[in-house]
């Protein structure tokens, strides 16, 4: 038989209001020594409307505040502030989008925290396919 000839795929009938809670995903990510890992996370599910609000209500509740003054001491960089704030704000992005993960640690607070500081690009993969599954409406392995 031709691809032509065979019969068409059987698909599924197209339902609206029966949404999942949640779904999961599988993410391959690169490891600091150059392999890669596989981490399946339990995302929760998420309307594109329902995400607009959810990074809206994160990037108002981060309104970083200006310095003080103008003084040095007030508009002092500081590397290591700056990118504790990033592990942190990604923790937090990671536990309001997801309840569990397969790692071998329990997702809670601290580890994702740990997994954001220990494994950053890990953590921009788990937070950008959240954001590619609910926004574009590609859910599921």
């Amino acid at each position: 038989n031709s691809p032509r000839e065979q019969e068409p795929h059987t698909m599924g009938k197209v339902t609206l209001g029966n949404r999942p809670k949640t779904f999961k995903k599988a993410i391959t990510v690169t490891l600091p020594e150059g392999g890669t890992g596989v981490v399946t996370m339990n995302y929760l599910y998420r309307t594109r409307v329902q995400f607009g609000a959810l990074v809206d209500e994160m990037i108002n509740a981060a309104g970083v505040p200006p310095p003080k003054s103008d003084a040095p001491e007030d508009v002092a960089f500081s590397l290591r502030t700056a990118m504790e704030a990033g592990v942190d704000k990604n923790a937090e992005y990671i536990l309001r989008v997801a309840d569990g993960w397969d790692i071998d640690e329990d997702f809670n607070a601290t580890t994702v925290r740990r997994l954001c500081d220990e494994l950053p690009g890990a953590a921009l993969d788990i937070i950008e396919t959240y954001r590619a599954a609910v926004t574009e409406g590609r859910l599921g392995n």
